[in-house]
């Protein structure tokens, strides 16, 4: 299929913010494609081409924009082989074969086509085709059940291989698509509440657990073969062998955990997070060791625990790893909830996670039978922009423009993000070191004062609450915003959404 046909796709996504709209456009796509495509093209719709980040950044893709070609002439295999050879070019003479490969595939690309390809490379591809809109999409297409599809690309981590089989493959083929150890998940995620006793309120009877101020693991052993993926599946078996260690000493033959991962100190409570990060980033050991929690357990032996209830599969986690369980009670009363809460924070912890003790676990998904408390606000936002700073911050970026996730388009571009206010405090000197070098290397444009970035920074941002504001378009500003830390373990589409920020004005 000529690459063509795909952007002009994306441009009608685009342009509507009806999600059925959206659904039958992406349907009529993936039935158009030939097998070979789907996988790749499902990649490019979502701006994560199966190749990963090539390396191409701002000033490369800038400097290899020439004029564009007259008439549509690129294939989806075209650009797909143009990506892979950027992946493996590398050593001497590199970055002159870079430069050359993108010369040549934009020098045959269309404009509209150019603006395309620039923004899968960069990972700003706004269509509103988020995973959402296109997993239904091909379920459309192929005729199969949603929850099907949705579950295979859950459970295999990969929409385009499960876009291919459920387009190509038959429905017993799809619904047997399941666990593999040694294959990453993507993992359940949390709702927020504002005190222990209100998430208890939402979960019914819970096992409160100790909220973790750590990096967030997934372990894999088949065996003696144990590996370890990062929260965005990202695999870092390699950065911890004592956690390896852990594992394979545990009394089963195959499992997979989900849990946390911190640096401790000689009391045993935890140490900064930044301490933990910065060890958890290592390529090899590091003097500062660091100790797996686990607080859920998804297969044991040949059984798979994903639909289970939680009460089962901590029992499973109690049999099989009783040292090594996130501190926690199982309790249906308010009460005894928020003495756990104030236990955890005394102890040097986050706060507490209260998780519904009859819930399945929902991979890849955030609803309300998670749901975090933490005694301060803290949300998870995305840098649009900084501006230059003045005084002693002259020739340093400080005051940072924050944006929440819109994933519906309420406010703007479906998968955008919204404005809702700027900060310049908490950040030291090293954090402002740090992010004038970083978003220099993220610029889209920039003014007199200010500096645009690419939204991929995720910066947890400590709040007292929001206000009504006409001043951003989703109506709300932060009140009293700081920097608490960068989150160099999430991704921009794990940011809080601007829904969850706007419903603080009725609590």
């Amino acid at each position: 299929m000529l690459l063509d046909e795909l952007v002009r796709t994306t441009d009608a996504v685009a342009s509507t913010r009806s999600r059925l709209a959206k659904v039958d456009a992406l349907a009529a796509l993936l039935r158009r494609l030939e097998p070979a495509d789907i996988a790749t093209a499902v990649g490019l719709l979502t701006a994560r081409p199966r190749q990963g980040r090539v390396g191409v950044g701002w000033r490369g893709m800038s400097a290899a924009m020439g004029e564009p070609a007259a008439e549509p002439s690129l294939t989806i295999a075209d650009l797909d082989a143009a990506l892979d050879r950027l992946l493996v070019t590398s050593g001497a003479g590199s970055a002159a074969e870079r430069a050359a490969t993108l010369r040549t595939l934009t020098a045959a690309a269309t404009e509209r086509e150019q603006a395309f390809i620039a923004g899968v490379l960069l990972g700003e591809l706004r269509t509103g085709a988020l995973e959402g809109v296109l997993t239904d999409a091909v379920a459309r297409a192929a005729d199969r059940p949603v929850d099907a599809v949705r579950r295979a690309a859950m459970l295999s981590g990969d929409l385009g291989e499960t876009a291919l089989l459920a387009m190509t493959g038959t429905a017993a083929q799809l619904e047997q698509v399941g666990l593999v150890v040694g294959r990453p998940v993507q993992p359940m995620l949390a709702s927020t509440a504002a005190s222990a006793g209100a998430a208890l309120e939402v979960t019914g009877e819970a096992s409160v657990e100790y909220k973790l101020d750590g990096a967030r693991i997934q372990v894999h052993r088949l065996g003696d073969d144990v590996r370890i993926f990062t929260r965005t599946l990202a695999e870092v078996t390699h950065r911890l062998p004592e956690v390896v260690e852990v594992v394979r000493r545990l009394p089963v033959r195959d499992v997979i955990l989900d849990g946390e991962t911190l640096a401790l100190n000689e009391d045993g409570g935890p140490r900064p997070f930044q301490e933990t990060m910065s060890r958890f980033g290592a390529d090899a050991a590091r003097d500062t060791l660091l100790h797996p929690w686990f607080f859920d357990v998804l297969h044991v032996d040949g059984r798979d625990l994903l639909d289970e209830p939680l009460m089962t599969r901590i029992e499973v986690l109690e049999r099989i790893a009783p040292g090594y369980r996130i501190p926690g009670e199982i309790t249906a009363d308010a009460a005894v909830a928020e003495v756990v809460a104030r236990d955890a924070l005394a102890a040097g912890h986050e706060g507490v996670v209260v998780k519904a003790v009859g819930s399945a676990y929902a991979a890849g998904r955030r609803g309300s039978n998670w749901v975090k408390v933490k005694p301060v606000l803290t949300y998870d936002l995305v840098v649009l922009a900084c501006e230059w700073g003045s005084g002693r911050r002259t020739g340093l970026l400080s005051n940072l423009h924050l944006g929440a996730l819109d994933p519906t388009g309420e406010f703007g571009e479906p998968g955008g993000y919204v404005m809702v206010g700027k900060t310049f405090k908490g950040l030291t000197d090293a954090l402002l070191q740090w992010q004038t070098g970083r978003f220099q290397e993220l610029e889209v444009r920039r003014t007199a004062g200010t500096v645009w970035v690419e939204p991929v920074t995720v910066v947890e941002i400590a709040i007292d609450g929001v206000q009504q504001s006409s001043r951003y378009p989703g109506g709300i500003a932060l009140r009293f915003a700081r920097v608490k830390r960068y989150r160099d373990d999430k991704t921009a589409a794990e940011a809080d959404t601007i829904q969850t920020l706007r419903a603080l004005l009725r609590s």
